[in-house]
């Protein structure tokens, strides 16, 4: 961050305020990443502190019980290295991947499963709503030529 910037965030009431709590979470998450396993820091991160907790987010939520279960522990050790620590928070919030996509694949049908769907559909009555939901299935579906 330029000087003249952080000189303006730091002296200016409510943006010093803000400074200020941004320092302290950077500080604990370093804490944090030294106080827990590897594996753990990579999947969960501190979040907020407020009014002496620690709010953590964990990935999913086998590392937040894992982190449930060192709670104690952990709140003690921020409390050694000069953090007031009365609590530990323990929330579950994934992390965003903006990498992943989800995309639908359509498989096709056997010219086999397409010609007993066809079948199911025609022995059904005329109005039926599943005969309808066949039909439209069949209309839709990508049928392979052989099996």
């Amino acid at each position: 961050m330029s000087a003249p910037l952080t000189q303006f965030l730091e002296n200016s009431g409510a943006a010093a305020q803000l400074m200020a709590h941004a320092r302290v979470l950077l500080k604990l998450a370093r804490q944090y990443e030294s106080l827990v396993p590897p594996g753990l820091a990579q999947t969960s991160r501190v979040a907020n502190f407020k009014a002496g907790k620690i709010v953590i987010h964990a990935d999913n939520g086998a590392v937040a019980a894992k982190l449930r279960q060192m709670s104690a522990g952990l709140c003690q050790r921020f409390s050694i290295e000069g953090r007031e620590c009365s609590g530990l928070e323990i929330k579950v919030q994934p992390r965003e991947n903006p990498y992943q996509s989800i995309v639908s694949h359509s498989k096709p049908l056997s010219q086999r499963s397409s010609a007993s769907l066809l079948a199911a559909a025609n022995s059904m009555p005329e109005h039926s709503p599943l005969r309808a939901a066949l039909q439209q299935l069949l209309a839709q579906a990508d049928i392979r030529e052989s099996d």
